[in-house]
């Protein structure tokens, strides 16, 4: 059974009020791969009656109002990513397209959602029960960000929106302990995972420069930029304060990581895995085709990219479901009636990291003073592929499962740095895992311009385009690999483009076909280095390139003859 999205669902099952009401960007997908429904799913769990608005008309208050007031709170999001990358591209042309929306046509998506929707309960219910925010959008300008679509700084978007509350990160712990105190009408102040707006700041807590000097300061921004990275691990993290004018930002630590059985058990509720026909009958979800039957193995990235928000929105520690969970997850889905034997991604946020983490973590946090992966892999890190070898061969064991593919990407130098198992983990894929191409991301091939990257030099991928070579030609494979590369990034000139482009006719023999050009998302290292122009590891300037003609222009040096389609 769906979450309820209509009032008619609501009498169905005998309830007169809904408790909590989220609404959110997305179209309403009843999946553990889309945040609302994993929130929707958990507070159900712990027995509130829960309601989603999808996509709410912003035009008339006939979406927003149809489920009437909840009892507890609002929990506002502005989907699966910030809706103005979902909205705009890296050259703040507007987006036709969006895969979450039914139909396909970008229409239905509000700029700066979070703040929008927020205005729009407003609008409707006046003094109404506490705005609770989530998701990417609000987790990352939860402090002072670079907003690259207005190119200014912007206040914490808690005071934007006017809510009361922010729970950032995955936030299903931090969503409960907000819902029970609310219902046992308690304070929701000071929760882990959360930022409130107070008087005055908590004793004890780190200051962080106020809005108003790192708006008007690059350095001041920088060096609050350092301080709240610094303090985003939930075994070291500190609690923070940040003034916008005479109000405070109060950010708490981070909520501490769920564990590996908190982990299963949300991915054991009985999620649908299909759009709710409410939202099925305005047209065809793309996204569809690559969630419907994907697999979810692990939480978090320690890979750490520089112009990524992952690791701060999920944890730099890696939380491994067990085989047990990711099994009986692969058997529920071999027996829907639309699965026709093909598990089109096992995997997560880089597919190679399950099982795979520095055991310290759990006990002294993750390094601050270093990176798992950069500027090579760390020895701490002991990564071994046995683990995710032995799971794909159980999950091809399944019946009803024919293959079972690896879509989202791996780390190919993580591969490379298993000497003992790194080559039988890359035959697995080749022999079962990839349908003709693999996926990497080695984003460029400049020295200068993977170092700001925070991606390892080109000599790794050389080292491993071998590997995959010789085992495709031992296996009798005609397989490739896919390279996604950015242009634009901090420090990166027409030249790098150049260089890249040379580097791949001559070392990957092909002319690279997928390039971005780089968006600087807020709360990004490297949106730091776009904003104030400088390396944040030495302070030392670099080249910002801020014409979009010019951006433009480096994509296509990499890109130049490859035939374009009609």
């Amino acid at each position: 059974m769906f979450l309820p999205t209509t009032n008619e669902e609501f009498k169905k099952r005998g309830w007169t009020k809904p408790d909590i009401i989220l609404v959110t960007g997305d179209a309403y997908i009843d999946s553990p791969h889309i945040g609302v429904a994993v929130i929707g799913r958990v507070l159900a769990d712990a027995g509130y009656r829960v309601g989603i608005i999808a996509q709410p008309d912003m035009k008339s208050g006939q979406d927003i109002r149809r489920l009437g007031e909840p009892g507890l709170f609002w929990g506002i999001t502005g989907g699966c990513m910030d809706s103005m990358v979902a909205n705009y591209t890296a050259t703040k042309k507007k987006r036709r397209e969006d895969d979450l929306t039914p139909g396909g046509k970008n229409n239905r998506r509000p700029d700066r959602a979070v703040i929008a929707y927020a205005n729009l309960i407003r609008q409707y219910f006046k003094n109404t029960r506490p705005l609770v925010l989530g998701g990417v959008e609000a987790g990352m300008r939860r402090v002072a960000h670079y907003d690259f679509w207005s190119d200014t700084v912007r206040r914490s978007i808690l005071f934007d929106a006017r809510a009361d509350i922010l729970a950032y990160g995955m936030a299903e712990t931090a969503i409960i302990e907000i819902a029970s105190r609310l219902s046992a009408g308690k304070d929701i102040r000071n929760i882990r995972g959360t930022c409130t707006i107070e008087s005055e700041p908590p004793e004890g807590y780190l200051k962080l420069p106020a809005f108003e000097k790192v708006a008007a300061d690059k350095k001041a921004f920088a060096e609050m930029f350092e301080i709240f990275h610094a303090e985003n691990d939930p075994v070291t993290a500190r609690g923070l304060y940040q003034m916008h004018g005479n109000r405070c930002l109060v950010h708490h630590p981070p909520s501490p990581h769920l564990t590996v059985a908190g982990l299963d058990a949300i991915y054991a509720l009985p999620f649908l895995r299909r759009v709710h026909p409410y939202y099925a009958v305005q047209g065809c979800v793309r996204a569809m085709d690559t969630i419907s039957f994907s697999l979810t193995t692990h939480r978090g990235c320690f890979g750490e990219c520089l112009f990524c928000s992952i690791a701060l929105h999920e944890g730099r520690t890696i939380i491994s479901r067990s085989e047990a969970s990711i099994l009986a997850e692969a058997g529920r889905i071999a027996k829907l009636p639309e699965f026709k034997g093909y598990l089109v991604d096992v995997g997560g946020a880089t597919a190679n990291m399950y099982g795979i983490d520095c055991a310290r973590k759990k006990t002294h946090g993750a390094c601050t003073d270093r990176g798992c992966l950069y500027p090579q892999v760390c020895p701490s890190l002991r990564v071994d592929h046995t683990r995710q070898i032995r799971l794909h061969k159980m999950l091809r064991d399944i019946s009803g499962v024919k293959k079972v593919f690896v879509a989202s990407g791996i780390r190919h130098d993580l591969v490379l740095a298993d000497q003992k198992h790194g080559a039988a983990y890359l035959r697995e894929l080749i022999k079962h895992g990839i349908s003709g191409q693999l996926k990497i991301a080695p984003e460029h091939a400049s020295p200068g311009v993977l170092k700001r990257m925070g991606k390892p030099q080109a000599k790794t991928l050389i080292d491993f385009k071998s590997l995959f070579d010789h085992i495709n030609d031992q296996e009798g494979k005609k397989q490739f690999l896919t390279y996604y590369f950015i242009a634009a990034h901090p420090g990166c000139t027409q030249e790098d483009m150049q260089a890249l482009k040379i580097f791949a006719t001559r070392e990957l023999h092909t002319t690279p076909q997928q390039v971005q050009i780089f968006t600087p998302l807020p709360s990004t290292q490297s949106a730091l280095m776009y904003w104030t122009g400088t390396d944040p590891s030495g302070g030392k300037k670099i080249f910002v390139e801020k014409d979009p003609v010019k951006k433009q222009r480096q994509k296509d040096i990499a890109t130049a003859g490859r035939k374009q389609k009609r």
